[in-house]
């Protein structure tokens, strides 16, 4: 992928070796047995960790300290500034003339290890996600030596396609579409919960591929594979294959984010299409 020539965005704090400030935290076994436990049960593990965390601070939590602004230096959180702020520079067009919404510009936060976030404790065992309460995507970029250790899947297209799945769930966030959701979760069974956060994940796995449309049509940005590199990142982490691995068996009502198939055929979808019509999962008769 072509993202050095990408705008790189000042829209980021980077907490990257900065510790937590008060409270007693949490072990690195207590976070992935919670973490585990809310995947299985289809319970968005940042409840878990972040309630758990509140416990063991005594009720008051961690104070995080202010983390440098503007784009880093290094090349990790360079390549990120960079695609963050291309996802600026097209959704600041695409959504005006699809949705006529204006584009308000999410924050990135790079951290390492644990760091708070306006939805509660982060970790980096959770993975990457984005707290629609402060717009912002939280990353510890470890995330990626992750995805080559643990899913066997990599490269600068991967990577983007992880942040710009963030960043599409701020999209939907504009769109109104979190608040209903959010709302209607807390109305229905542990499994319509679940079949709603499907259709959230993979309206932003599509998203993604509609950023990467437009980028790649304004900057020709994409090369030769990089499309295969991100359909394979989005199989490898389908709910069917992670808990295949983890437990040996699949178990579909505790999806939250797709399976594999529809992972990679929503990414497909906003890719071939660079529609936000395209993406509309709640409409779709399949999923």
């Amino acid at each position: 992928m072509r993202w050095e020539d990408f705008r790189t965005s000042s829209n980021v704090e980077d907490r990257r070796g900065m510790g937590m400030v008060g409270g007693g935290g949490l072990g690195i076994g207590t976070i992935v047995i919670l973490g585990l436990v809310g995947w299985a049960l289809g319970i968005d593990p940042r409840l878990l960790i972040g309630g758990a965390e509140m416990i063991a601070g005594g009720g008051s939590g961690y104070q995080q300290q202010q983390g440098r602004q503007g784009a880093p230096q290094d090349e990790a959180g360079r390549f990120a500034a960079a695609i963050l702020g291309n996802t600026e520079d097209v959704w600041k067009t695409v959504l005006p003339q699809q949705a006529n919404r204006q584009y308000r510009e999410p924050k990135l936060v790079l951290f390492s290890g644990a760091t708070r976030s306006g939805c509660g404790g982060a970790q980096s065992a959770m993975g990457p996600f984005y707290c629609p309460l402060d717009q912002t995507v939280y990353i510890d970029l470890s995330f990626f030596e992750e995805m080559q250790r643990r899913f066997r899947t990599g490269g600068d297209f991967a990577y983007a396609y992880v942040l710009a799945h963030e960043v599409g769930h701020h999209v939907e966030n504009l769109l109104g579409i979190l608040p209903r959701v959010q709302e209607r979760q807390q109305e229905v069974s542990r499994s319509e919960a679940n079949q709603l956060s499907v259709r959230v994940e993979l309206m932003a796995d599509c998203l993604a591929g509609v950023w990467a449309h437009h980028s790649n049509q304004r900057w020709k940005s994409l090369e030769q594979g990089d499309i295969e590199e991100a359909i394979r990142a989005a199989e490898a982490i389908g709910d069917d294959r992670l808990q295949k691995q983890a437990q040996g068996r699949v178990v579909p009502d505790s999806f939250t984010h797709g399976s594999s198939e529809q992972r990679m055929r929503w990414l497909t979808t906003g890719l071939q299409s660079g529609s936000v019509q395209s993406c509309d999962t709640f409409r779709a008769a399949r999923l």
